[in-house]
């Protein structure tokens, strides 16, 4: 039986037969995938070559600016199709994501995501890479190709000292999402499909900014991950809530906070929709009561 508050290695191994099946079942209709995201199936990574001047209707986006200062003519980059494109999961495991009223931890849900990425990346021969980060520590993977990549991913995962955490630990809000981000965008290669799994607490012009300059260079996927109570409060009542250090009291019969309450997360999930439309990234929606491998196959970003 698969926990709800943790992840183990069998749990994680076992998700690749899952995702065999899934793949066996009729392909989604388009009209059911349609809408403004860009498809988060595209070839393979793109691999440096040479440098040459720059010619009338290249991409500007190529210009390789430290050989044009260098010369004082404009020079670009060219690139080759990589064989295997790499593939890089970037997980959050800061404490807001070990939370959860109804199915997993975003935590787990998360990791559960991260899982199924890398199991689909080894069947579509691209190579896994990974970036887990916490208030505990970062740990960077290079991107590997074959079963072993994937092990090595899940491993990670399962040792993540986040795991181990005292309970009722406060949120340390020092660790700002947008220092991660500038890490991430270094790690990751040009090229590469990034899929960006968090609940994306913290959400900033900083953390755009830093999104947007990896947008340059790489394929960009948001998958974000929700508790529903997070979306909307339960039926009429009173909750008393605790983030381990002080405690309140959720009073769900009033219904003008209610409406508020409602209207921040719908204006967070907003914010997340028209990034990805301004920067042509993808946005997948995923709540902790979700099937996970269904998330990933529908690439469905509005309408929860």
């Amino acid at each position: 039986m698969n926990s709800r508050t943790s992840i183990t290695l069998p749990q994680l191994i076992a998700l690749r037969e899952q995702l065999e099946a899934s793949s066996r079942r009729p392909a989604l209709s388009r009209a059911r995938q349609s809408g403004t995201y860009r498809s988060a199936q595209r070839g393979r990574g793109m691999e440096f070559a040479e440098v040459r001047s720059y010619q009338q209707g290249d991409d500007i986006r190529t210009i390789d600016w430290r050989v044009t200062a260098r010369t004082g003519k404009p020079h670009t980059k060219l690139f080759q199709e990589e064989r295997e494109r790499p593939v890089l999961v970037a997980l959050d495991y800061r404490r807001p994501m070990f939370f959860a009223t109804r199915g997993h931890f975003k935590a787990v849900q998360a990791s559960h995501l991260a899982a199924l990425i890398g199991w689909q990346a080894l069947k579509d021969g691209d190579r896994i890479g990974a970036f887990l980060f916490s208030e505990e520590r970062h740990v960077e993977l290079r991107p590997q190709s074959g079963k072993r990549g994937v092990l090595r991913l899940l491993q990670q995962m399962v040792n993540a000292p986040a795991w181990q955490r005292p309970a009722h630990q406060p949120f340390d809000p020092q660790h700002r999402l947008y220092h991660t981000l500038i890490r991430l965008r270094r790690v990751a290669r040009p090229g590469s499909l990034v899929s960006l799994i968090s609940d994306f607490s913290q959400w900033d012009a900083q953390v755009e900014e830093q999104l947007t300059l990896l947008t340059r260079h790489c394929q960009l996927r948001l998958i974000f991950c929700f508790d529903p109570m997070e979306a909307q409060l339960p039926q009429a009542g009173y909750y008393p809530v605790s983030d381990g250090n002080a405690h309140a009291l959720i009073n769900s019969t009033d219904q003008h906070f209610c409406n508020t309450y409602q209207q921040r997360f719908n204006r967070h999930l907003a914010t997340l929709k028209h990034f990805c439309q301004q920067h042509q990234a993808t946005l997948l929606v995923c709540a902790t009561s979700d099937e996970p491998n269904q998330c990933l196959r529908q690439g469905a970003a509005g309408g929860l």
